[in-house]
């Protein structure tokens, strides 16, 4: 019997996957294990592979975007008729999909009835509030209401326009008494909408402006990733109330230390590597910082695993430390620079982007002093790390150069309240400041 291949759910926020090339063509032999297809999902580029024996009979989306669950190909044996069982698995789909649409056009329905019940019980309330007042001012102001009323229908009943003709008026935001009609007894018709129209056009249309160039718009496909980055973080800035906190780091001892520390070790620590890791201490001391809101209870993770925001060229893809805290500044060297060098590459799979605890997104090698990031979620907060600077300070009453970083924790303040953010980066700026606390 024939196997259906559907489009598979290739990450946890997956709703469509793009197949950008095929890698077997209708006729091939595939054994369990083959490479089918490269499918662009909204994180990497990834190959969808085989776990059936047979011939690839027919594929059903040569490329473009596939919602996930939908059939894209069939595999069975040389000569089988499979139109039947790909008919009806089409037909499961679809039912699926407009069962889905049911179900948000019932959300909307209802989400829609509750408002206008809340509405008529405003105004009830309002109209027991006006019938207090004195029959007098109620008699006069219905008096008034019904001498408009009847001027109103008066002046409704002098127009006479065809349906058509209303329809055309509404759609372009005309006013039926500016039209003058063409019809029997001066009816307004499709025609004397027409005209006016044109009339109105002619007299609007201002001469156009000289071309200093054959410069065109350009118009770029959305890719998966980038849907993904819009609706997620869409999500996080409207959903999950953000406030910010910023912080000034001296970075003068972090400076000496990872000098030294790269004279004494092959492995060349970085500033984002001492970020990383003193964020993954402090992360440890206030666990609230380390949570996830899960709508009616807040999980404080027991993991400590920092993603670390990587720009690639579609976008943001953020690869997983796992078990930050517990790993060595060179440990974490290795993996940042590993993982960042396959986001480049697209190679990250789906395990080494999830799990993440909390994030840092690190502007400062682009020159940049200081900025708020989105938090990613499930996350409930994300630091972001601006560049080191020469600047003046003050010590012991004397002006002297000194070297200084800030960083901006933004934070969800259903789950992080101000004082607890606060003495997170305390502990962050602590560990910065005084590095050789995170080696002993």
């Amino acid at each position: 019997m024939a196997e259906i291949i559907r489009m598979p759910r290739m990450s946890d926020t997956m709703e469509e996957g793009n197949i950008v090339e095929w890698l077997k063509q209708e006729g091939d032999e595939v054994e369990p294990g083959d490479i089918l297809a490269e499918v662009e999902t909204d994180k990497a580029t990834m190959e969808l592979e085989s776990f059936h024996e047979g011939v690839l009979l027919h594929i059903g989306v040569k490329e473009g975007a596939v919602p996930v669950n939908a059939v894209i190909a069939v595999i069975g044996e040389e000569g089988e008729d499979y139109e039947e069982q790909l008919k009806e698995a089409e037909e499961s789909s679809e039912s699926k999909e407009e069962s889905s649409e049911e179900d948000k056009k019932e959300e909307s329905t209802e989400k829609a009835k509750k408002e206008e019940s809340t509405e008529n019980n405003k105004k009830s309330k309002k109209e027991d509030d006006d019938s207090s007042k004195s029959g007098a001012d109620s008699s006069s102001d219905k008096s008034s209401s019904d001498d408009k009323k009847d001027q109103s229908e008066g002046e409704g009943q002098r127009i006479k326009a065809s349906p058509l003709a209303k329809k055309m008026a509404e759609e372009n935001d005309l006013s039926l008494s500016d039209i003058k009609g063409s019809g029997d007894h001066g009816r307004i018709v499709r025609r004397d909408i027409e005209s006016y129209l044109e009339e109105k056009e002619e007299k609007t249309t201002e001469p156009k402006e000289i071309s200093f160039g054959a410069a065109e718009d350009e118009e770029v496909p959305v890719s998966q990733m980038r849907k993904t980055i819009a609706r997620r973080l869409g999500e996080s800035k409207f959903s999950a109330p953000h406030f910010y906190l910023t912080s000034t780091i001296d970075m003068q001892a972090a400076i000496s230390a990872r000098e030294k520390m790269n004279e004494l070790t092959d492995t060349k620590i970085s500033f984002n590597d001492l970020v990383v890791k003193a964020s993954a201490m402090a992360l440890r001391k206030h666990p609230m910082v380390n949570s996830s809101w899960l709508g009616d209870k807040i999980r404080k993770n027991a993991n400590i695993n920092v993603g670390v925001a990587v720009a690639v060229e579609e976008g943001l893809l953020v690869p997983v430390i796992k078990n930050t805290d517990l790993k060595s500044l060179s440990q974490i060297n290795a993996e940042v620079k590993e993982k960042a060098g396959k986001a480049r590459e697209k190679k990250l799979s789906t395990e080494e982007m999830q799990g993440n605890t909390f994030t840092i997104s690190n502007l400062g090698m682009f020159d940049i002093d200081e900025f708020t990031a989105i938090i990613n979620p499930p996350d409930s907060c994300i630091l972001a790390v601006g560049t080191i600077q020469e600047v003046p300070v003050v010590k012991d009453g004397e002006i002297s150069i000194g070297q200084q970083m800030k960083v901006t924790l933004s934070c969800d303040h259903r789950i992080v309240d101000g004082v607890t953010g606060a003495k997170f980066l305390q502990t962050v700026k602590a560990l910065l400041e005084e590095p050789l606390r995170m080696i002993v």
